[in-house]
C-alpha cells in the first residue's frame, strides 16, 4: 500500500546541492518536508500524492538564502527618495528637488542609497551641505550613502540638529569640519545616529509599515529566497522586530524563514526539538552583532595604513579592541553566536583577536574543548581585506565568513585607487579563502546592494559588473565555480546558523524549500547567470511565488 503524501514534483532537473553534480528527477513533499528524493518511477510506486506537478524539464535548486542583510532597513527605503538610480550628482539633486516640490516647507526629506563613486560629475567625492542646499533651503534634507556608514545633511538639517562651528562628536563617529571649523554636512559612522534620533520614523505609522514590509517580502519570494538572516543596527535605528516576524509566521504570512539577529544582548528562548523541526515555523532569533569599523566606500573601514587616495586617514575603529573583546565574550558566555562586522585589514586583525580571546577566556572559565566545539561558529561579516597572516589565523579558528560578492561589482571600479594595487590584490579573495578551508556564506548587506542571490552568484563566478567588465574578470584567479557560488547561497547560509540538518539542500527529511528557475545554472554561459528568472518558489512545499 502506497504512503499518503501531499505533492509529487517530477520531470525536472533537481540539483540537490548535497554534492556537486547530484541531480534527481522527482521529489515528494509530505507535511512540509521532503519525504522522498529520487526517480519518478520510485516516487509513484511508494507514494499516493494528493497533487502532482510536472516541472516540464525546468531546473530546481534548494531555496536560496541571504546570510546578512538589513531587511527592516530595506523596507524603510520605500519611504525615502531612492538615489540609487542617479548616475550623477545633478540627477540626485533633481530627485530631491522633485520630492521637495511636493513636500510642505519645513518637513524632513530623507534620501537613501546614494553612491558618489558611480556619479559621473563628482570625482568620487561625497556631496556636502552646499550641494544639498541646491535641492532645497526650505526643507531639512538628510541623505544616506548606500553603505549606510555615511550621511550628508543640508544647512537647515544642521541647524535643526544644533551642529555648529567646531562641533566634535566623540569616539566612534565623525562630524566633518572644514578648515574654518564649519560643518561640511558629512557625518560618518555613529555620528549619523544624530539624525536617526531626530527625524520622525514613518514606520511608526502602522499602515505604512505594513505596506512596505509586504512589498519587501513579496520581492524576496520573487527572487527565490526562502531564508534570510536579517540584522538590526540599533545605533542607527535599523530595528528588527522579532515579534512582528513571529506573528506573521503564526498567521502563515511570512514567506521567508527569518533569522533575526540583534546588536544588543538578548535571551534566546529554549525551543523543543519538535518546535525546531517544525517546517511551518518561519521566525527565529539568531546571532549577536557587533561592529568593528566602517566601509571602504566611505573611507571609514579601518586599515593598517592610510587610504591611498586620502593620506592621513586610515579609517575608524568604532569600538576599542578591548571593548570588542568584552562585548563578544559577554555574548559567547551566554550561549549567543557572535557576529562581527569588519571590512578593513586592521579591523579583521582586531576581530580575530577578539575571537581568540573568547576561546581562551572560555577555557579559563571552565568550558571544555568539546563544549566549545559544539558551539556555532563565530561569524565574520564582510572580511573584504585580509593579509596572508590574517588568513593563516582565520583558518585555525571556528569561523564562517558572511561575504557579499555583489560588492565587487561596484568596488572593482575604484578599489585600486582607494587602497593601492597591492592591498587591492588582498581584497575579495574568495578562491583563496575556499582553498584554505574557510566556509563562505553569501549575502547582500541589503539595502546596500540588491538581495537578488543570482546577482551575488554571478559576481562570485565572473568577478565582473553588470556590463561584463572587466573582460575575464577582476583578478580572475579568485573566481569560484558555479557550484561553490550556489552553495554559498543555500547550504552555507544554513550552516552559518547551525541549521544544515534542516535546510539548504534537497534531501529526505529536510524542509521542502526549493526554487524553480528558467534555465540550468550549471549549463549556461557564466554571463547569463545575472539574467536568471525565478518561475516558482516553494516554502515547506507551499507556493510563495509564481511568475505570471
Amino acid at each position: 500500500m502506497r504512503e499518503k503524501a501531499d505533492t509529487l514534483f517530477y520531470g525536472g532537473k533537481i540539483y540537490t546541492m548535497e554534492e556537486e553534480g547530484v541531480c534527481k528527477e522527482a521529489v515528494v513533499v509530505k507535511d512540509g518536508k521532503f519525504a522522498y528524493v529520487g526517480t519518478e518511477e520510485q516516487a509513484r510506486e511508494q507514494f499516493d500524492c494528493a497533487e502532482v506537478i510536472d516541472l516540464e524539464g525546468k531546473t530546481v535548486l534548494p531555496g536560496m538564502g541571504d546570510s546578512h542583510l538589513h531587511f527592516f532597513a530595506f523596507c524603510q527605503t520605500y519611504t525615502t527618495v531612492d538615489l540609487g538610480k542617479a548616475k550623477s550628482k545633478a540627477e540626485a539633486l533633481q530627485l530631491l528637488r522633485e520630492r521637495a516640490a511636493e513636500t510642505p516647507k519645513g518637513e524632513w526629506i530623507k534620501g537613501s542609497n546614494f553612491d558618489q563613486s558611480k556619479w559621473s560629475d563628482s570625482e568620487d567625492r561625497l556631496p556636502t551641505r552646499q550641494d544639498l542646499d541646491q535641492a532645497s533651503m526650505e526643507h531639512p534634507i538628510v541623505i544616506k550613502r548606500v553603505c549606510l556608514h555615511t550621511a550628508v545633511a543640508n544647512t537647515m538639517a544642521l541647524e535643526r540638529a544644533g551642529i555648529t562651528n567646531g562641533y566634535v562628536f566623540g569616539p566612534g563617529g565623525l562630524v566633518e569640519l572644514d578648515k574654518e571649523g564649519e560643518p561640511t554636512g558629512i557625518f560618518r559612522e555613529q555620528a549619523s545616529k544624530i539624525y536617526d534620533n531626530l527625524i520622525p520614523d514613518p514606520f511608526l505609522v502602522p499602515d505604512t509599515r505594513e505596506a512596505c514590509m509586504k512589498k519587501g517580502l513579496e520581492l524576496a519570494a520573487g527572487y527565490g529566497l526562502t531564508m534570510m538572516h536579517t540584522y538590526a543596527a540599533e545605533i542607527w535605528h535599523y530595528d528588527e522586530d522579532f515579534e512582528d516576524y513571529a506573528a506573521r509566521s503564526k498567521r502563515g504570512e511570512l514567506p521567508v524563514r527569518m533569522t533575526v539577529c540583534l546588536d544588543y544582548m538578548f535571551e534566546k528562548p529554549k525551543i523543543t526539538e519538535k518546535e525546531r523541526n517544525d517546517p511551518y515555523c518561519t521566525a527565529h532569533l539568531g546571532s549577536f552583532k557587533s561592529f568593528s569599523d566602517g566601509s571602504l566606500g566611505s573611507r571609514s573601514a579601518k586599515l593598517y595604513d592610510d587610504y591611498s587616495d586620502d593620506p592621513g586617514n586610515s579609517g575608524i575603529l568604532v569600538i576599542t579592541p578591548e571593548g570588542l573583546k568584552e562585548r563578544m565574550y559577554e555574548a559567547y558566555r551566554h550561549g549567543l553566536q557572535p557576529a562581527t562586522h569588519c571590512i578593513g585589514d586592521q579591523a579583521l586583525d582586531v576581530t580575530l583577536s577578539a575571537v581568540e580571546y573568547c576561546l581562551e577566556q572560555g577555557r579559563k572559565d571552565g568550558m571544555t574543548q568539546e563544549e566549545q566545539n559544539m558551539r556555532l561558529p563565530f561569524r565574520i561579516i564582510h572580511a573584504q581585506m585580509a593579509t596572508p597572516g590574517l588568513i593563516e589565523r582565520m583558518k585555525k579558528l571556528p569561523v564562517v565568513l558572511d561575504i557579499q560578492p555583489i560588492f565587487l561589482m561596484t568596488d572593482l571600479h575604484w578599489i585600486e585607487e582607494r587602497v593601492g594595487k597591492k592591498r587591492a590584490e588582498m581584497s575579495y579573495t574568495w578562491r583563496t579563502y575556499l582553498d584554505e578551508g574557510i566556509i563562505l556564506a553569501g549575502g547582500s548587506d541589503s539595502p546596500v546592494e540588491s538581495f537578488s542571490p543570482w546577482l551575488g552568484i554571478y559576481a562570485a563566478v565572473t568577478r565582473q559588473d553588470m556590463n561584463e567588465y572587466p573582460p575575464g574578470g577582476y583578478h580572475p584567479a579568485e573566481k569560484v565555480s558555479v557550484y561553490e557560488a550556489v552553495s554559498m547561497y543555500c547550504k552555507n547560509v544554513a550552516y552559518a546558523a547551525g541549521e544544515q540538518d534542516l535546510m539548504g539542500t534537497i534531501e529526505t527529511g529536510k524542509f521542502a524549500d526549493m526554487v524553480v528557475i528558467d534555465r540550468d545554472i550549471f549549463q549556461i554561459q557564466e554571463n547569463e547567470i545575472k539574467d536568471i528568472q525565478v518561475l516558482h518558489t516553494y516554502l515547506a512545499g507551499r507556493t510563495t511565488y509564481e511568475r505570471q
